[in-house]
Protein backbone atom coordinates (compact mmCIF):
# COMPACT_ATOMS: atom_id res chain seq x y z
CA UNK A 1 0.00 0.00 0.00
CA UNK A 2 1.33 3.76 -0.72
CA UNK A 3 1.16 6.31 1.78
CA UNK A 4 -1.86 7.63 2.97
CA UNK A 5 -2.40 10.76 2.03
CA UNK A 6 -4.59 13.77 3.33
CA UNK A 7 -6.43 15.58 0.47
CA UNK A 8 -7.15 18.89 2.09
CA UNK A 9 -9.02 20.12 -1.31
CA UNK A 10 -11.44 16.86 -1.52
CA UNK A 11 -11.94 16.81 1.92
CA UNK A 12 -11.09 13.17 2.33
CA UNK A 13 -8.12 10.68 3.43
CA UNK A 14 -6.94 8.37 0.38
CA UNK A 15 -4.36 5.24 -0.20
CA UNK A 16 -3.86 3.60 -3.17
CA UNK A 17 -3.37 -0.26 -3.11
CA UNK A 18 -2.78 -1.63 -6.05
CA UNK A 19 -4.26 0.82 -8.56
CA UNK A 20 -7.33 0.86 -6.73
CA UNK A 21 -8.23 4.01 -4.65
CA UNK A 22 -9.51 3.69 -0.99
CA UNK A 23 -10.96 6.66 1.22
CA UNK A 24 -12.16 7.88 4.28
CA UNK A 25 -14.11 11.54 3.24
CA UNK A 26 -14.93 13.82 6.12
CA UNK A 27 -16.53 17.64 6.69
CA UNK A 28 -15.13 19.90 9.00
CA UNK A 29 -16.99 22.56 10.73
CA UNK A 30 -15.11 24.48 13.46
CA UNK A 31 -13.50 22.27 16.41
CA UNK A 32 -15.42 19.42 14.91
CA UNK A 33 -14.83 16.88 12.21
CA UNK A 34 -17.54 14.75 10.71
CA UNK A 35 -16.10 11.24 8.89
CA UNK A 36 -18.97 10.46 6.71
CA UNK A 37 -18.05 7.88 4.32
CA UNK A 38 -15.23 5.23 4.21
CA UNK A 39 -14.60 3.50 1.01
CA UNK A 40 -12.47 0.44 0.39
CA UNK A 41 -12.52 -1.16 -2.70
CA UNK A 42 -14.42 -4.46 -2.64
CA UNK A 43 -11.59 -6.91 -3.39
CA UNK A 44 -9.15 -5.50 -0.58
CA UNK A 45 -11.98 -5.48 2.01
CA UNK A 46 -10.72 -7.23 5.24
CA UNK A 47 -6.75 -6.54 4.56
CA UNK A 48 -6.84 -3.83 6.99
CA UNK A 49 -6.57 -0.57 4.38
CA UNK A 50 -9.80 0.81 5.82
CA UNK A 51 -8.14 0.75 9.59
CA UNK A 52 -5.13 2.84 8.57
CA UNK A 53 -7.32 5.11 6.87
CA UNK A 54 -9.11 5.43 10.23
CA UNK A 55 -5.68 5.38 12.35
CA UNK A 56 -4.34 8.37 10.30
CA UNK A 57 -7.78 9.95 10.15
CA UNK A 58 -8.18 9.92 13.69
CA UNK A 59 -4.42 10.88 14.62
CA UNK A 60 -5.23 13.30 12.63
CA UNK A 61 -8.12 14.84 14.32
CA UNK A 62 -5.90 14.57 18.00
CA UNK A 63 -3.49 16.42 16.32
CA UNK A 64 -6.15 19.16 15.37
CA UNK A 65 -7.67 19.11 18.69
CA UNK A 66 -11.34 17.95 16.80
CA UNK A 67 -14.13 16.49 18.53
CA UNK A 68 -15.27 13.59 16.07
CA UNK A 69 -18.46 12.76 14.75
CA UNK A 70 -18.38 9.07 13.53
CA UNK A 71 -21.14 9.60 10.63
CA UNK A 72 -19.62 6.63 8.96
CA UNK A 73 -20.47 3.24 10.87
CA UNK A 74 -17.05 2.07 9.90
CA UNK A 75 -15.52 4.69 12.11
CA UNK A 76 -17.85 4.77 14.35
CA UNK A 77 -16.96 0.65 14.76
CA UNK A 78 -13.22 1.19 15.04
CA UNK A 79 -12.89 4.06 17.40
CA UNK A 80 -15.77 1.11 19.51
CA UNK A 81 -12.53 -1.18 19.10
CA UNK A 82 -10.01 1.25 19.84
CA UNK A 83 -10.66 3.15 22.92
CA UNK A 84 -7.63 4.94 22.67
CA UNK A 85 -10.04 7.28 20.44
CA UNK A 86 -13.36 7.22 22.43
CA UNK A 87 -11.77 10.85 23.99
CA UNK A 88 -12.15 12.49 20.78
CA UNK A 89 -16.13 11.57 20.58
CA UNK A 90 -18.18 14.81 20.37
CA UNK A 91 -20.58 15.36 23.30
CA UNK A 92 -23.13 15.88 21.65
CA UNK A 93 -23.54 14.15 17.90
Amino acid sequence: MNDIRHNVERHRFEATIGGRLAVLDYQENGNRIVFTHTEVPSELRGQGFGGALAKVALDYAAQQQLQVIPACSFIAAYVARNSQYEHLLAASM
